[in-house]
Parts: C-alpha cells; sequence; structure tokens
C-alpha cells in the first residue's frame, strides 16, 4: 500500500537526519510522497509544510552540486515530476500523472509537458472528440545564469554588496496540441514535439513572442484564458536545493510574493 503524506508519519530525529546519507534520504523522500501526487494542492502544501520540511532541509545539506555552472549538465534530458507544489501543473483538470514531464535541452531552453485528458470541465472540442483526443500542453521557458546582487551592506560598512548567481528564467512560449488517445504522450514524443517547437522559436521568434501565438486561446474558456496569460506574464524564480544525474529537489515561485513550490523529479532519459 503506498505510503500517504496525510497520514502521520513520525521524521528521524534532527540527529538522525544529519548522520543520514545521501541515498537514504532521497528514499525516504520518495517513500513519503509515493502515490500522493494526485493529491490537491492544498494537501501537498500542507504536507510539506508539515512534514517533509525536515527531510528536504536535510538533503539540501548534503546537495553535492551547489554551483550553478556544474548543474547545467546534469539538468539535462527528461525528468518525471514524482511530486509538486506547483499549481500551473493541474490549470486545467485531468491530468495524466504518468505522462508529464520536464525537458532540458543543451540550448538554454527548457518545458514542462503534460497530457490532460478531456472531460466535460475542459470545453475544447465537442463531445465525440472528447472520446478520440487527449489534450496535451507545453509551457516553454528559457534559463540562463545570471549575477544576483544580495541586500546591500549597511552604511555604517562601507563594502560593495556581493553578488550569488541565481537562474535567470524567462518564458517563451504556451503551445498546445490535440492528439489521438491511441497515441500515447511517451517521453520520446515529449521530447520530439519540443524539438521542434524550439527549432520554429529559433527560426522565428516573433511567432512565440506575439500573444496570440505565445497563449493559447482557441476554444479556450475566458477563465483559462486568464489563467494562461497570468503564468505567461510571471517572471519564475528556480533553485536547486538538491541535485545529482538521477534526482532533484527545486524550489521555484512563479511571482516575488508567491509561495515558494517544491518538484520532486526523478531521471527518465
Amino acid at each position: 500500500m503506498a505510503n500517504s503524506v496525510d497520514a502521520p508519519h513520525t521524521n528521524p530525529t534532527p540527529d538522525a537526519l544529519a548522520k543520514m546519507g545521501t541515498a537514504e534520504l532521497k528514499q525516504l523522500i520518495l517513500d513519503r510522497v509515493e502515490g500522493r501526487e494526485g493529491d490537491k494542492i492544498a494537501e501537498k502544501v500542507r504536507a510539506a509544510n508539515e512534514q517533509l520540511m525536515p527531510l528536504f532541509d536535510a538533503l539540501a545539506a548534503q546537495n553535492p552540486t551547489p554551483n550553478l555552472p556544474d548543474q547545467t549538465p546534469l539538468m539535462l534530458g527528461v525528468w518525471r515530476s514524482v511530486w509538486s507544489t506547483i499549481p500551473f501543473q493541474d490549470i486545467v483538470p485531468g491530468r495524466s500523472l504518468d505522462q508529464s514531464y520536464q525537458i532540458f535541452a543543451d540550448n538554454g531552453y527548457y518545458a514542462n509537458v503534460a497530457r490532460y485528458q478531456l472531460s466535460n470541465k475542459i470545453p475544447l472540442v465537442n463531445r465525440f472528440a472528447r472520446g478520440l483526443l487527449n489534450y496535451d500542453l507545453m509551457i516553454i521557458q528559457s534559463y540562463a545564469i545570471a549575477e544576483a546582487p544580495e541586500a546591500e551592506a549597511p552604511e555604517a560598512v562601507a563594502t560593495e554588496p556581493n553578488t550569488q548567481q541565481a537562474w535567470d528564467i524567462e518564458n517563451v512560449s504556451i503551445r498546445q496540441q490535440f492528439r489521438l488517445k491511441s497515441l500515447p504522450l511517451s517521453p520520446q514524443a515529449a521530447q520530439s514535439w519540443f524539438d521542434r517547437a524550439i527549432a520554429q522559436h529559433l527560426a522565428d521568434p516573433t511567432t512565440s513572442s506575439a500573444k496570440g501565438s505565445a497563449i493559447p486561446t482557441k476554444g479556450i474558456d475566458r477563465s483559462t484564458a486568464k489563467r494562461y496569460e497570468k503564468v505567461y506574464k510571471s517572471k519564475p524564480k528556480l533553485e536547486h536545493l538538491y541535485i545529482d544525474r538521477e534526482f532533484r529537489l527545486v524550489k521555484s515561485s512563479r511571482e516575488k510574493n508567491q509561495r515558494p513550490s517544491y518538484t520532486i523529479a526523478t531521471r527518465l532519459i
């Protein structure tokens, strides 16, 4: 039976956590969230705040790759979000949890890709088409390393402000497509779609920067379209609390005053 992050758990003591190895901590976190990616966002946020943060902090203390330039080659490839509190992943209902991916390319672009089962709650197509089609959504972003100024020193201390590196994230485009239900959105299919979208963007960036193509609105209700636009206009922030070649623990936020979100991802390709 899958563990539930809503069920009471007794975490190891702080001293015990400090003595645990990286592999043991990663497995403990995976055990805590197993089978719970489908929970409501509020339930997952509560679980993060009340149960998971001590584990996240302990693993972050063992991050083998704190320097951003060293993280880049580790990020490349296709990842599966095992568990996440990012709200935009469920911008429309019916997300297929086993067909949701994050893809990083070596050209400075990455994407969050997900498949959604069409239902009466998604007024995209008629009832007949809902029986034949799935809805795929891709949010494309760029990533680069930037120098982020820290808080300036008090006036009494005549020193220059320090700088630290941070990921500079920019929204590039939001894409959608309809695919037959008989054609699964495999990691390879998601990668191919992403590659085509990036090739189109590089060939003609204006097609992505124009609102009409960047934010899909065709057949989408007004409320959902506004949510798309809000996501697209945001300035995301991303930080790897822990990253190795097979496992990522990510802290992110979409807006300056938004609560941080956490994502646990494991490598697929």
